[in-house]
């Protein structure tokens, strides 16, 4: 594999990930009247889409997201390799969360994670939703999301580590290597990192 075609599934990746699913959503449905930064959580993504744009709108802004961190993994397996899946994956969710087309003002990075995740590590994919529901459901947490978020992020790490260990079976997803928990944790700290910074402090309202 030449370096050179590494940081070009990286590179497409990421401009795959930067494709403002949201923006162009809430234009549509509102005509342009509706800018998610600005309205309910303030967050460019599906869950607020759906908060306040409903629905379909919802639902679209959360299937396409998902889609470009499989697209993007799928592009980059194919530039180069099973890394370069694993590198385009993870690229795709930088570009998600930061995009340089608007000073990094992007979503968290949720539903291309998961793409991510349903493209180069689809064994573990249904422990995955199965980890974040139950750690959702859990009433102690005062912000679910974020909590649910955090609990599988980890568990899917600490997955992806063991399929590479044992080398289990993984399904469509390539063989798994060291690229695999790691391209799981450098999505997971992105991610973190958007959720963090959205969390407003203790005692704050939003």
């Amino acid at each position: 594999m030449r370096p050179r075609w590494l940081g070009a599934a990286a590179a497409t990746g990421y401009l795959i990930g930067t494709f403002p699913t949201a923006d162009l959503v809430a234009r549509r449905v509102s005509g342009g009247t509706v800018d998610l930064r600005r309205e309910g959580s303030g967050n460019p993504g599906g869950a607020n889409a759906l908060k306040v744009l409903g629905r379909r709108a919802g639902y679209t802004v959360m299937a396409v997201d998902v889609a470009k961190g499989a697209v993007a993994s799928a592009v980059g397996g194919v530039l180069a390799g099973p890394v370069g899946a694993h590198a385009a994956g993870t690229a795709s969710v930088v570009g998600h969360c930061l995009p340089v087309w608007n000073g990094g003002k992007g979503g968290k990075g949720v539903g291309t994670s998961v793409g991510q995740c349903l493209a180069t590590f689809p064994a573990y994919f249904p422990i995955d939703l199965g980890v974040a529901a139950i750690a959702a459901a859990n009433p102690r947490w005062k912000h679910r999301a974020f909590a649910a978020t955090m609990v599988s992020s980890t568990f899917w790490v600490i997955g992806a580590f063991v399929w590479w260990r044992r080398q289990l079976p993984n399904l469509w997803g390539p063989r798994p290597t060291a690229a695999l928990p790691l391209a799981a944790a450098v999505s997971s700290v992105m991610v973190a990192y958007k959720f963090k910074a959205a969390v407003p402090p203790a005692g704050a309202t939003r």
